[in-house]
């Protein structure tokens, strides 16, 4: 899988950016996936909430990175991790995965990639 450095906060690197261009409509619209995803949590207790990283530079690489990885590879890959090419494997890959089962979420209240951050999170 090709690798790309991108200037992101926080050292992050994202892989996914490459081939295929994503375009900045095809950005928007997956913004407005992530925001109804975090509106579906009507029945989540409060200390387990999220919300979409507040950093909006952050989140729009984040979602090129996802879309990238979706038109260059059949799926929605998170751009933070990389793939094994084996795809029972994969399929955990897939952005959002399921973030509050992760270590990252326990210890620091984010996703791997800071996509998502705990609504109650103490800078």
């Amino acid at each position: 899988m090709r690798q790309q450095e991108n200037t992101v906060p926080q050292n992050t690197r994202c892989i996914g950016l490459g081939e295929e261009e994503v375009t900045e409509q095809e950005i928007d619209t997956q913004l407005r996936i992530w925001s109804n995803f975090v509106k579906l949590q009507v029945h989540t207790l409060p200390e387990n909430r999220f919300v979409l990283n507040p950093d909006t530079p952050r989140v729009r690489l984040l979602a090129k990175g996802v879309l990238s990885n979706e038109k260059n590879h059949g799926l929605k890959y998170c751009p933070c991790r990389i793939t094994t090419g084996e795809r029972f494997l994969d399929l955990k890959l897939i952005c959002p995965c399921n973030f509050q089962a992760q270590r990252t979420w326990r210890e620091k209240g984010e996703c791997w990639c800071s996509l998502f951050v705990k609504a109650n999170k103490k800078e």
